[in-house]
Protein backbone atom coordinates (compact mmCIF):
# COMPACT_ATOMS: atom_id res chain seq x y z
CA UNK A 1 0.00 0.00 0.00
CA UNK A 2 1.00 3.76 -0.77
CA UNK A 3 1.01 5.27 2.07
CA UNK A 4 1.38 9.25 2.96
CA UNK A 5 2.47 10.45 6.19
CA UNK A 6 2.86 14.17 7.28
CA UNK A 7 3.54 15.78 10.68
CA UNK A 8 4.83 19.11 12.38
CA UNK A 9 7.43 19.04 15.06
CA UNK A 10 5.03 18.08 17.67
CA UNK A 11 4.55 14.92 15.67
CA UNK A 12 7.65 14.41 14.27
CA UNK A 13 9.60 11.15 16.72
CA UNK A 14 6.02 9.32 16.17
CA UNK A 15 6.33 9.84 12.36
CA UNK A 16 10.01 8.21 12.31
CA UNK A 17 8.87 5.50 14.06
CA UNK A 18 5.69 4.76 12.06
CA UNK A 19 7.71 5.17 8.52
CA UNK A 20 10.45 2.73 9.78
CA UNK A 21 7.31 0.48 10.73
CA UNK A 22 5.72 0.59 7.35
CA UNK A 23 8.59 0.22 5.37
CA UNK A 24 9.06 -3.08 7.25
CA UNK A 25 5.91 -4.20 6.46
CA UNK A 26 6.72 -3.90 2.71
CA UNK A 27 4.25 -0.56 2.52
CA UNK A 28 5.75 2.49 0.26
CA UNK A 29 5.31 5.66 2.08
CA UNK A 30 5.74 8.82 0.96
CA UNK A 31 6.85 11.56 3.34
CA UNK A 32 5.41 15.19 3.24
CA UNK A 33 7.61 16.44 6.11
CA UNK A 34 8.61 18.10 8.37
CA UNK A 35 12.18 16.61 8.74
CA UNK A 36 13.13 17.66 12.05
CA UNK A 37 11.37 18.59 15.52
CA UNK A 38 12.16 22.51 15.26
CA UNK A 39 8.85 24.51 15.31
CA UNK A 40 7.02 24.35 12.08
CA UNK A 41 3.46 25.18 10.91
CA UNK A 42 1.68 21.48 10.43
CA UNK A 43 -1.15 22.75 7.43
CA UNK A 44 2.32 23.33 5.38
CA UNK A 45 3.00 19.42 5.54
CA UNK A 46 -0.34 18.10 6.39
CA UNK A 47 -2.68 19.36 3.35
CA UNK A 48 -0.21 18.38 0.73
CA UNK A 49 -0.51 15.01 2.16
CA UNK A 50 -4.16 15.18 2.43
CA UNK A 51 -3.92 16.43 -1.69
CA UNK A 52 -2.11 13.34 -2.11
CA UNK A 53 -4.74 11.13 -1.09
CA UNK A 54 -7.60 12.79 -2.17
CA UNK A 55 -6.14 12.12 -5.22
CA UNK A 56 -5.42 9.04 -5.04
CA UNK A 57 -1.89 9.53 -5.58
CA UNK A 58 -1.94 7.49 -2.25
CA UNK A 59 -4.00 5.01 -0.97
CA UNK A 60 -4.29 5.87 3.13
CA UNK A 61 -2.72 8.91 5.07
CA UNK A 62 -1.05 9.45 8.46
CA UNK A 63 -0.86 12.83 9.89
CA UNK A 64 0.73 13.73 13.25
CA UNK A 65 1.02 16.35 15.80
CA UNK A 66 0.93 17.67 19.74
CA UNK A 67 -2.96 16.56 20.19
CA UNK A 68 -3.63 15.46 16.55
CA UNK A 69 -7.07 17.99 16.51
CA UNK A 70 -5.40 20.73 13.94
CA UNK A 71 -4.09 18.27 11.81
CA UNK A 72 -7.12 16.39 11.85
CA UNK A 73 -8.93 19.57 10.79
CA UNK A 74 -6.98 20.70 7.98
CA UNK A 75 -6.49 17.21 6.43
CA UNK A 76 -10.59 17.09 6.35
CA UNK A 77 -10.84 20.68 4.61
CA UNK A 78 -9.64 18.48 1.57
CA UNK A 79 -12.64 16.99 -0.05
CA UNK A 80 -12.79 13.23 0.05
CA UNK A 81 -10.67 12.83 2.77
CA UNK A 82 -12.15 11.35 6.32
CA UNK A 83 -9.10 11.87 8.56
CA UNK A 84 -10.09 10.00 12.10
CA UNK A 85 -8.72 11.73 15.07
CA UNK A 86 -7.26 8.24 16.84
CA UNK A 87 -5.98 8.09 20.34
CA UNK A 88 -6.55 3.88 20.99
CA UNK A 89 -7.10 0.70 18.92
CA UNK A 90 -10.75 0.89 19.13
CA UNK A 91 -10.90 4.54 17.63
CA UNK A 92 -8.90 3.50 14.77
CA UNK A 93 -10.62 0.47 14.19
CA UNK A 94 -13.96 2.33 14.47
CA UNK A 95 -12.70 4.98 11.90
CA UNK A 96 -12.40 2.73 9.49
CA UNK A 97 -15.41 0.12 9.98
CA UNK A 98 -17.88 3.01 10.37
CA UNK A 99 -16.32 6.20 8.79
CA UNK A 100 -14.07 4.64 6.19
CA UNK A 101 -11.41 7.16 7.27
CA UNK A 102 -8.83 7.34 4.25
CA UNK A 103 -6.36 8.91 6.76
CA UNK A 104 -5.85 9.04 10.61
CA UNK A 105 -4.16 11.81 12.96
CA UNK A 106 -2.55 11.07 15.93
CA UNK A 107 -1.50 13.21 18.46
CA UNK A 108 1.85 12.43 20.02
CA UNK A 109 1.33 14.30 23.53
CA UNK A 110 -1.23 12.10 24.24
CA UNK A 111 -0.80 8.46 22.79
CA UNK A 112 1.30 6.75 24.70
CA UNK A 113 4.49 5.26 22.14
CA UNK A 114 4.12 1.48 22.81
CA UNK A 115 0.45 1.90 21.76
CA UNK A 116 1.28 4.31 18.33
CA UNK A 117 2.12 1.33 15.81
CA UNK A 118 -0.66 -0.73 17.36
CA UNK A 119 -3.24 1.76 16.50
CA UNK A 120 -1.91 2.12 12.94
CA UNK A 121 -1.96 -1.43 12.50
CA UNK A 122 -5.63 -2.03 13.53
CA UNK A 123 -6.38 0.64 11.05
CA UNK A 124 -4.73 -0.36 8.21
CA UNK A 125 -5.95 -4.24 8.86
CA UNK A 126 -9.69 -2.91 9.38
CA UNK A 127 -12.29 -3.01 7.04
CA UNK A 128 -15.06 -0.49 6.39
CA UNK A 129 -18.06 -2.43 7.24
CA UNK A 130 -20.75 -0.63 4.49
CA UNK A 131 -24.21 -0.90 5.06
CA UNK A 132 -25.46 1.70 7.13
CA UNK A 133 -22.68 3.29 7.19
CA UNK A 134 -22.06 3.91 3.20
CA UNK A 135 -25.16 6.07 3.36
CA UNK A 136 -23.38 8.09 5.70
CA UNK A 137 -20.59 8.70 4.24
CA UNK A 138 -22.22 9.26 0.74
CA UNK A 139 -24.03 11.96 2.77
CA UNK A 140 -20.79 13.48 4.08
CA UNK A 141 -19.75 13.54 0.29
CA UNK A 142 -22.53 14.99 -1.27
CA UNK A 143 -23.44 17.48 1.64
CA UNK A 144 -20.38 18.49 2.03
CA UNK A 145 -19.70 19.73 -1.78
CA UNK A 146 -22.27 23.07 -1.43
Amino acid sequence: MKIAIASDHAGYHYKTIIVEHLEKLGHEVVDFGTDSAEACDYPDFIIPAAKAVAAGQCERGIVLGGSGNGEAIAANRIHGIRCALTWNVETAKLGRQHNKANMISIGERMTAEEDVLKIVDAWLATEFEGGRHERRIEKIDTLSQN
